[in-house]
């Protein structure tokens, strides 16, 4: 009986060992999965929180592109194993696949409340995380020459005396000190 056992082990064991080389090959063979790197401040992730089916999972915010829109930002749930922080400390990252999709959602006002209050919803679409990458480094298209030129347009703005700070009590400004 104990030969029986050992030589169904050894038949085993073979096999397992040609099963092993075969995947090993089929992963050789078969190509990468593409996958994106999105880089980003560590100010846009908030708090873990655990999810309703016990997940703990992270929100990450997205900013408006136009510095003047005032909108509440768009945000993006994500596991927290896949965010790394970077080497230097400031920022972090993480890969997703190429080829995938995240849901997005934005705050939106609906309409107005009985008592005066703002109704708020949420517009829900998923995106290519091609363009989510875009969506959350937006600003390296942002050219250099715009920041300084709009410095030498305020400059030049101070230099004229248009100044378009508010005029406080009795005509005079806030760094003037107290009117007499």
């Amino acid at each position: 009986m104990a030969e029986n056992t050992e030589k169904a082990v050894q038949e085993t064991v073979p096999n397992l060992g040609k099963e092993a080389s075969a995947q090993a090959d089929r992963n050789e063979n078969s190509t990468p999965k593409k996958e994106v790197v999105i880089k980003f401040g560590k100010g846009l992730v908030e708090e873990p929180f655990i999810s309703k089916n016990g997940k703990e999972l992270v929100e990450v915010k997205i900013p408006n592109e136009d510095p003047k829109d005032s909108t509440p930002w768009a945000s993006f749930v994500i596991s927290p194993k896949l965010i790394h922080d970077n080497k230097f400390g400031k920022g972090v990252w993480m890969k997703l696949p190429e080829d995938g999709t995240t849901r997005v959602r934005k705050p939106l006002v609906i309409g107005l409340k009985q008592d005066g209050k703002k109704d708020w919803g949420y517009e829900t679409r998923d995106v290519p995380n091609i363009e989510l990458k875009e969506m959350m480094e937006f600003y390296k298209k942002r050219t250099r020459n715009s920041l300084l030129g709009e410095m030498r347009d305020k400059r030049e703005e101070l230099a004229l005396g248009t100044d378009k700070r508010e005029k406080g009590a009795k005509g005079a400004t806030k760094d003037d000190g107290p009117a007499i």
